[in-house]
């Protein structure tokens, strides 16, 4: 069966050279360190740290926003610190429901 693949191929593809270039071909796709295989892999996560990039980039403007709203209004400070940090006047009590699951 391979004598006969052998025999039917044309004869470009049996010089040296053609099959030096096979070789090689078949060396940088599958074993290189850099093969093809790691490159496809290594595309996957760069698109997936853009996407990341991207995300924390807009969070990253709307927390400046936020800590711009905070800081220009005392009332809303005082609002983001009763709520988020429990924080009370010194005549008052607090009481925390937590939802059980």
């Amino acid at each position: 069966m391979i004598k006969r693949f052998w025999n039917n191929l044309p004869w470009y593809f049996k010089t040296r050279y053609a099959m030096t270039l096979a070789a090689f071909a078949i060396w940088m796709l599958f074993f290189d360190q850099h093969n093809m295989i790691r490159q496809i892999e290594l595309r996957a996560e760069l698109y997936q740290l853009e996407s990341d990039r991207e995300y924390y980039q807009s969070e990253i403007i709307s927390i400046k926003e936020d800590l711009d709203e905070l800081l220009s209004d005392n009332a809303k400070l005082e609002k983001f610190a009763r709520e988020k940090y429990f924080m009370k006047k010194p005549n008052e009590e607090i009481f925390v429901f937590v939802a059980e699951d």
